[in-house]
């Protein structure tokens, strides 16, 4: 998802406008999840950027988008971009840690 959000529409409340972009930034998320992985995958990850425009987006943490977004609200911004990439990846998993067999006595 490669799109620019407008918070201005002449119908429409400036704070419904950005719970609307919100969810449909959450369902977008949601979709891709759900989408069945390729082999040698077990997740996806989001390559997220966000700006004014896209040239100016920077490199973003999913979880970061609400307070981004009220953020622009507050600074008066009439627009703003986002960009969603969904990739799959691989985590693996972390190692166990190693218990002694000596008890402790202390």
């Amino acid at each position: 998802m490669k799109k620019t959000f407008s918070l201005s529409h002449p119908k429409k409340q400036p704070e419904r406008m950005v719970e609307a972009i919100k969810h449909e930034l959450k369902k977008y998320m949601k979709r891709e999840r759900n989408k069945v992985l390729p082999k040698d995958t077990n997740y996806w990850a989001f390559d997220c950027q966000f700006g004014n425009t896209e040239d100016e987006a920077t490199e973003v943490r999913p979880g970061d988008f609400n307070k981004l977004i009220d953020a622009a609200v507050e600074a008066g911004q009439t627009e703003f971009y986002v960009e969603i990439v969904a990739r799959a990846d691989f985590r693996a998993a972390k190692p166990k840690a190693v218990e002694d067999d000596e008890t402790f006595e202390g």
